[in-house]
């Protein structure tokens, strides 16, 4: 068993399983928790109302949290895919590579070089009366 608990997350994809399943379990709980609350609150409030709905809030928290951990171990998979390009080996058969991608610069203006625009700007200048 301990050699198990070593493998799981020697890779992203047995990290994001891990991380479903337990996402899994934590829905289940607050799914009884919640049934709990419900049973509980037809009686007068109690403490172990409160402890139950106590409960149901933090399960609620940290089901969110298991939700983002899936979908970032998700986002670290296809940045990795997308580095070492699996995906690009994947589809070489139908020419949809990384290679296939072509990174556009915008177009920056340059003000004109012009002469005139040098000479009066220096003209301009107090004290000056020639071009540098």
């Amino acid at each position: 068993m301990p050699r198990e608990l070593g493998r799981t997350f020697d890779s992203i994809e047995s990290a994001h399983d891990f991380v479903s399943l337990l996402s899994e379990a934590v829905a289940d709980a607050k799914r009884d928790i919640d049934n709990d609350v419900q049973r509980e609150a037809n009686g007068k409030t109690s403490r172990r109302l409160e402890a139950l709905r106590l409960t149901s809030y933090s399960l609620e928290k940290l089901e969110s949290h298991m939700t983002k951990s899936r979908r970032i171990l998700n986002d670290l998979r296809s940045l990795r895919r997308l580095l070492f390009q699996e995906r690009a080996s994947a589809n070489s058969g139908k020419g949809m590579g990384i290679s296939a991608v072509k990174i556009v610069e915008p177009a920056v203006s340059k003000p004109p070089k012009s002469p005139a625009v040098a000479t009066s700007v220096v003209e301009a200048l107090p004290g000056r009366t020639a071009p540098i």
